[in-house]
C-alpha cells in the first residue's frame, strides 16, 4: 500500500485522492471536499459540550490535508495518518500554516502513536475503499475506538457493494457489508447510530463509544411519523420514498440501530438514523420500509430488542408513483470536474429509476457512443451509472448527448465535445439555441 500511494501521490496527488481531474490546482483541489467537510461538521452535534479548542480530532488516511484543514478550526488539535510518507509530506506543507494540525506516517496501519481515550473524532473518507485488507480496515476501527474518548464519534466511509472478487488491490479495495458493521459494534461495545446508503460504495456509518450514562425522565414516545424526505404524514410503500422518519422523546440513552427495533405492519423495518436530542429534546429516528407492505393504515412500534419501553403510532402508506426515467448528472467519463465539456473521449451519465438498464444506449449527435456499460450504485433507488466512448469522428464543439431507454428519450444534455486529434470531423447535430 505504502509503495503503491507514494507512487500515486508523486504522479498526481490531487487526482487520486479527489478522482475529479488530472492536474488540480489547489482551489479546484480543496473544494472537491466541501460536502465530507459538511457531512463531519453535522455529526459534531452529537459530542457532548465542550470548547472548540478543547476538542481533539484524528483522521485515517489524510493524504495531503484535504479535509484536515477546513475542519481544524473546530479544534483545539487534529491530527492524521496515512501509510504513504510522500502523502504526509505533502499534507504537512499545505498545513504549515496551522499550527495545531499534524500529520504524520503510519507505516504499520495502525493507531499505535496515539493514547487511549485521547480524541473527541475520528474520521475517515475514501480510505477503507482503497485497502485491500478486511482485517486491516477493521483493526483500524478497533484502534479508532481505543482511542476514542467517551461520548467520542466515529463517522467513516465504507464500500459497502456485494463482494464480488475474491482478491482485492490498493484502488478496488475490501468490501465491507452492513452486517459487518453491525457486529464489530455489538462486539466492541458500541452505539451504532447511522448506517447509510447500504450495499453502495459510499456507505457511511457513525459509531459512538458509551458516554457516561445519563438519566432519561419520562415515558419513551413517539411524538410524530413522517415520510423521511418531507414532513408529510404518509410514504410510498416501495420506492425511493419509502422511508419513515420518527420524533420520538425520552428515548433511552443506549439506543442505537442494534438495540433499536422498528416495526411497521408488525415488519421489521431497516433502521438508518439515530439522532442527536433537538431543541425541544425530540430525537429523529430515520429507517427503510421493509418490503411486501401493502397500502392503508399500519402501526409503527418502536422498542429496544430486549423488549424495553414500548412507543406506538400509525401510519398511512399509500402506492408508489410509477417510476421515471431520468438523467441526472452527465461529466466527462475521466475529468469529472470539467463541467459541460468532454475532453478525455469518454462520458459518465448518473440515471436514476431505469428497470431494463441493459436497454439504455448513447447517441452522440447523429452517431451511437461506443462499449456502452452499466452498473448499479444503489439498488434501492435504482441508480446506475453509465459509462461511454465518443463515437469515431465526431466533431469538435457543441454536440447533443442523448441518453434513451430503447426507443424513447429520457435526457438529453449538451455538451462542449473536444475529441482527440485524428478524429475524422463529423456533423454533430443541430445547434442549441
Amino acid at each position: 500500500m505504502r509503495e503503491d500511494w507514494n507512487r500515486r501521490a508523486r504522479e498526481d496527488a490531487h487526482y487520486y485522492v479527489a478522482f475529479g481531474r488530472r492536474n488540480q490546482t489547489d482551489a479546484e483541489f480543496f473544494a472537491t471536499g466541501a460536502e465530507q467537510v459538511r457531512a463531519i461538521e453535522y455529526e459534531l452535534r452529537r459530542l457532548p459540550p465542550a470548547r472548540a479548542r478543547a476538542r481533539r480530532a484524528l483522521e485515517i488516511g489524510c493524504g495531503p490535508g484535504r479535509l484536515m484543514l477546513p475542519l481544524s478550526r473546530h479544534f483545539g488539535e487534529i491530527h492524521g495518518v496515512d501509510i504513504s510518507d510522500e502523502m504526509v509530506r505533502r499534507a504537512r506543507e499545505n498545513l504549515a500554516g496551522t499550527p495545531h494540525a499534524h500529520a504524520h506516517h503510519a507505516p504499520d496501519s495502525d493507531l499505535s502513536g496515539f493514547a487511549d481515550e485521547s480524541f473527541d473524532l475520528v474520521y475517515s473518507y475514501a480510505v477503507f475503499q482503497h485497502i485491500p485488507s478486511r482485517a486491516i480496515v477493521m483493526n483500524y476501527l478497533a484502534e479508532a475506538a481505543r482511542v476514542l474518548k467517551p461520548g467520542g464519534i466515529i463517522r467513516c466511509q465504507l464500500n459497502g457493494l456485494p463482494k464480488t472478487a475474491r482478491t482485492y488491490d490498493t484502488w478496488a479495495g475490501v468490501r465491507i457489508s452492513s452486517d459487518e458493521v453491525r457486529a464489530f459494534c455489538a462486539t466492541n461495545g458500541l452505539h451504532l447510530l447511522a448506517l447509510e446508503g447500504r450495499d453502495t460504495q459510499y456507505m457511511w456509518t457513525t459509531m459512538r463509544k458509551p458516554p457516561p450514562p445519563w438519566t432519561v425522565s419520562g415515558v419513551p414516545g413517539i411524538r410524530r411519523v413522517t415520510n423521511a424526505h418531507s414532513s408529510e404524514p404518509v410514504a410510498p410503500v416501495r420506492g425511493r420514498f419509502a422511508a419513515l422518519s420518527l420524533w420520538m422523546e425520552n428515548l433511552a440513552e443506549d439506543a442505537d440501530l442494534n438495540s433499536l427495533e422498528v416495526r411497521v405492519g408488525g415488519v421489521p423495518g431497516f433502521v438508518t438514523h439515530v439522532g442527536h436530542p433537538e431543541h425541544d429534546g425530540l430525537e429523529q429516528v430515520n429507517l427503510l420500509l421493509p418490503e411486501g407492505l401493502r397500502t392503508g393504515i399500519h402501526p409503527v412500534e418502536a422498542g429496544l430488542t430486549d423488549r424495553r419501553s414500548i412507543a406506538s403510532s400509525t401510519v398511512r402508506l399509500v402506492p408508489p408513483g410509477p417510476p421515471v426515467p431520468r438523467v441526472l448528472s452527465l461529466t466527462d467519463g475521466i475529468d469529472l470536474l470539467s463541467g459541460s465539456r468532454i475532453v478525455s473521449g469518454s462520458g459518465k451519465a448518473t440515471i436514476e429509476e431505469v428497470e431494463t438498464p441493459e436497454r439504455l444506449r448513447v447517441m452522440v449527435g447523429d452517431r451511437e457512443a461506443l462499449d456502452t456499460e452499466f452498473f448499479c450504485t444503489d439498488p434501492r433507488l435504482p441508480r446506475y451509472e453509465l459509462n461511454f466512448r465518443l463515437p469515431k469522428g465526431i466533431s469538435r464543439g457543441p454536440a447533443p448527448v442523448r441518453i434513451l431507454l430503447g426507443a424513447r428519450l429520457i435526457g438529453q444534455v449538451w455538451v462542449d465535445v473536444s475529441p482527440p486529434a485524428d478524429s475524422e470531423p463529423v456533423r454533430a447535430g443541430p445547434q442549441p439555441a
